[in-house]
């Protein structure tokens, strides 16, 4: 066995979004209670805009109430099997939120072509107050989320939904007062194919950046191979080979590497300033395997040089 110097390095933690447990309940309960109303009040009056919206409010709840969950089962002990913890069912719920929000853009849609050729009575007061009482709904609960949008990818899901809730809101309130002053009931259904297009650019940053995470690729705007030469710049390293940069979940980048060095006696400089370097681009957890150039180990494969850091 050759002469390696493994060291994890990490601190232990609550994940980003752990702060906000309690803003994600209130915005949950907030958004159901509204959602209830949308659905009676979009039934009643016939608007396509306020049920699209109640749809889109649906998938708030689901949706809020997954990233609730994951907040609370990510913070919990980690078990013997699962050496990262529960971290990652913050980034699972992420993409389940962006999934549910193509599914109601998508029922927008079908709904808006079908009421085009089939143009439907709307009644636009009811529809006027109830969009008034969501867009107050709304605001509210962005208010509650907005610091935890800026640290937490699961946050910033449930941020995003009830922002476009928000737009969503507003396009009924549009809606309704066309119908009511005017009387032109394709209002409705045109306002309704605008939430869902807004929706859908949105839903595509939130799931391109959670599937980044998911498949480990390096976080935005590190360079892996800046990072390998400015490894290899320091002194006393001969090479760096197997070199990983990941992202756990939101605000927790992880990185492994074997760095051969030329002399015993560089191994512990070698591996302080390794771990700086590596830091310095935001990896909060990192393991650095230092060697001599004496020994080598053919059998280590790619895939197991990426060992959990030391918590």
């Amino acid at each position: 066995m050759g002469h390696g110097h493994g060291h994890g390095h990490g601190t232990p933690g609550a994940t980003a979004g752990a702060g906000y447990v309690r803003r994600l309940g209130l915005a949950l309960g907030l958004t159901a209670a509204y959602m209830v109303v949308q659905v009676v009040v979009g039934v009643t009056s016939g608007s396509l805009a306020l049920l699209s919206d109640a749809a889109h409010m649906g998938t708030d709840v689901l949706g809020l109430g997954l990233a609730l969950a994951a907040v609370v089962l990510a913070n919990r002990p980690a078990a013997s099997q699962r050496t990262y913890g529960n971290y990652r069912l913050e980034v699972l719920a992420a993409v389940i939120n962006g999934l549910l929000l193509l599914g109601a853009a998508a029922y927008v849609f079908v709904e808006a072509i079908r009421r085009i050729a089939d143009p439907t009575e709307v009644a636009g007061v009811p529809v006027l107050i109830a969009a008034v009482f969501g867009l107050a709904v709304n605001v509210v609960s962005m208010r509650l989320l907005a610091r935890g949008a800026q640290d937490s990818l699961n946050v910033n899901g449930a941020y995003l939904e009830v922002l476009a809730d928000m737009v969503g809101s507003i396009g009924v309130i549009v809606a309704a007062l066309v119908v009511w002053l005017t009387g032109w009931m394709y209002a409705d259904t045109l306002i309704a194919a605008g939430i869902g297009l807004f929706i859908l650019p949105r839903t595509y940053v939130l799931m391109r950046h959670a599937l980044r995470i998911l498949m480990e690729a390096a976080p935005p705007g590190v360079d892996v191979d800046a990072v390998a030469r400015r490894l290899r710049a320091i002194d006393g390293v001969a090479d760096v080979h197997q070199l990983h940069i990941w992202t756990i979940t939101s605000g927790m980048e992880a990185a492994s590497a074997h760095v051969l060095v030329d002399s015993d006696d560089r191994i512990h400089p070698v591996l302080d300033e390794a771990r700086a370097v590596l830091a310095d681009v935001g990896v909060t957890r990192s393991t650095v395997q230092v060697e001599p150039m004496s020994h080598t180990d053919d059998s280590v494969a790619d895939v197991g040089s990426r060992e959990p850091a030391t918590r």
